[in-house]
């Protein structure tokens, strides 16, 4: 196949061409492309260097597959003209919540993507992906009604510059020096930010917003979700809090069982020191990790569980690779 991705240079575009390595995905050319700005730029392939290409001057028609890593402006504006040509995979949030586009999870929806009809599927919040392969295979069995959910994200979702932000206010609460802020409201430097993307008029935030909503859509319009998200001083891997109110009794050793056999899921969860997921063993791992499982004392019908997943990897790239993955086989 002839595969592109818009946005190659940024973390999630690095990380796609990461995932179509380490899977052996049958690539015949790779086009890389991002701005004027950094067309020009070498990187690397299968061993081979490949030049970073202006994105306004691509042809499209050259491409099967158009993977978009790159902000929702950008997609808005160049997804639909690769979707003359080509399945465009967007990573982006422009898309979403488009009714004649599928928002897919493999592990969890597949079979949505029989409904595509602008020749565009779109990727979920990365913070939303990791949470619905939990929650799959449980509605499946024990039916949820509810879910709760607090988020600590970590830096590189908001994107590259927001990495180094960290690292350089780090660099200066270490050294005693004054903090500049760039892109973030408040220091993140040995902080937390309960404040991630506009806030809407209800007071929450955008991100809430697209966990609540994007779950229903993947998962189950019945589902009520609500959501804290807060960014942490960690550079990988999204951490989520989870209560889960069921229609009936379960036990957190029925969860475990469920969850020790589910696709995409592996339990870590000894009530022992460290017998636990952080989000640095997550980082570059394919799976979301579940730990601390434990039953709600306040509703009888509610667990509570912690995850952990590398949001550049199992929450974007490796999903948006998996999506063209099951679309073309099932084609």
């Amino acid at each position: 196949m002839n595969i592109a991705i818009v946005g190659a240079t940024g973390n999630v575009g690095r990380k796609i061409i990461e995932v179509l390595e380490q899977k052996k995905i049958p690539v015949k050319n790779l086009y890389l492309l991002a701005s004027k700005k950094s067309s020009g730029t070498e990187l690397i392939f299968n061993k081979k260097k490949i030049k970073v290409e202006n994105l306004e001057d691509f042809d499209f028609s050259k491409v099967e597959i158009t993977f978009f890593s790159a902000g929702k402006d950008i997609s808005k504006n160049y997804a639909p003209k690769a979707a003359k040509h080509s399945v465009v995979v967007d990573n982006s949030s422009f898309f979403r919540m488009d009714p004649d586009v599928p928002l897919i999870v493999p592990q969890v929806n597949k079979q949505n993507l029989s409904k595509l009809r602008k020749n565009i599927i779109a990727n979920p919040n990365c913070s939303t992906a990791q949470m619905v392969i939990v929650l799959k295979p449980l509605h499946d069995l024990f039916e949820i009604k509810r879910v709760v959910v607090s988020t600590y994200q970590s830096v590189s979702g908001a994107g590259k510059a927001q990495v180094d932000e960290l690292i350089d206010q780090t660099k200066a609460v270490l050294e005693k020096k004054e903090v500049s802020l760039k892109n973030f409201t408040k220091q993140i430097a040995f902080n937390a930010i309960p404040h991630i993307d506009e806030f809407s008029d209800d007071g929450y935030t955008k991100e809430e917003i697209k966990m609540i909503n994007e779950t229903k859509k993947i998962l189950d319009d019945k589902i009520e979700v609500t959501a804290t998200c807060v960014r942490i001083p960690v550079q990988v891997s999204h951490a989520e809090s989870l209560n889960i109110e069921f229609s009936k009794k379960v036990t957190p050793s029925e969860i475990k069982k469920v969850l020790e056999g589910a696709e995409g899921c592996k339990v870590i969860d000894e009530t022992i020191d460290g017998g636990y997921a952080t989000p640095i063993d997550a980082e570059g791992q394919n799976e979301t990790f579940i730990s601390r499982i434990r039953e709600d004392k306040s509703n009888k019908n509610s667990i509570n569980l912690w995850i952990v997943s590398d949001n550049l990897l199992r929450g974007a790239a490796l999903n948006a690779v998996e999506i063209a993955e099951t679309y073309y086989n099932k084609n």
